[in-house]
């Protein structure tokens, strides 16, 4: 898409072809990392409907690196063309908020295929 006719998109337009490419990329997954990832793009996207400007572009960004980063890793067939995903470095994980480092630990957790071992915010807190 030309960056002509993205930027005469409206805002909701722009996030909804991001959402849709993602969903799109995640058909190159394997079954088990198609569904977690389908799952955790609906509940962020969703989560997200209400955040402020600033919020929405870093949002917005972060999403696009990794459309970028998902689209290298599969490749133009579309099937893994080797390891999946990419590593957060210290300075990342030292960024997120609470409640994300809980969601980032409850995502390592699912994908791992464990269950019922789940923080919450209150236990990061009360430390």
């Amino acid at each position: 898409m030309s960056k002509i006719l993205v930027d005469q998109l409206s805002h909701p337009q722009r996030v909804r072809i991001l959402y849709k490419t993602i969903l799109r990329l995640h058909r190159g997954l394997p079954d088990e990392l198609k569904d977690l990832g389908d799952k955790y793009v609906k509940d962020e996207f969703r989560r997200h409907l209400k955040c402020n400007p600033m919020e929405a572009q870093l949002f917005m960004t972060e999403w696009a690196k990794y459309a970028v980063t998902i689209s290298k890793q599969l490749g133009i067939r579309g099937k893994p063309l080797g390891t999946l995903g990419d590593d957060l470095d210290q300075e990342t994980v030292e960024m997120l908020k609470d409640d994300q480092v809980v969601q980032l630990y409850e995502l390592m957790l699912a994908a791992k295929g464990i269950e019922g071992d789940v923080i919450t915010k209150e236990d990061i807190t009360n430390k």
